[in-house]
């Protein structure tokens, strides 16, 4: 299991099941549960790489 967290009401974990990755998204009270197959994991791990290094390029960007 992985466990991210930000602040103190704030928490992401990975957990593998059976076939499927099960992501838990907890903020206070309030808990999000998703569960991926592998290729939908996959398919998030480019997604957040593509947008991560979009956000990192466009922190280099100076507007005048």
């Amino acid at each position: 299991m992985i466990i991210l967290t930000k602040e103190d009401n704030r928490t992401i974990s990975v957990d593998i099941e059976r076939k499927k990755v099960r992501v838990i998204i907890s903020h206070a009270k309030d808990e999000e549960i998703i569960k991926l197959t592998i290729d939908e994991a996959k398919d998030l791990i480019g997604k957040l790489e593509n947008a991560i290094e979009d956000y990192q390029q466009r922190q280099n960007l100076r507007i005048d």
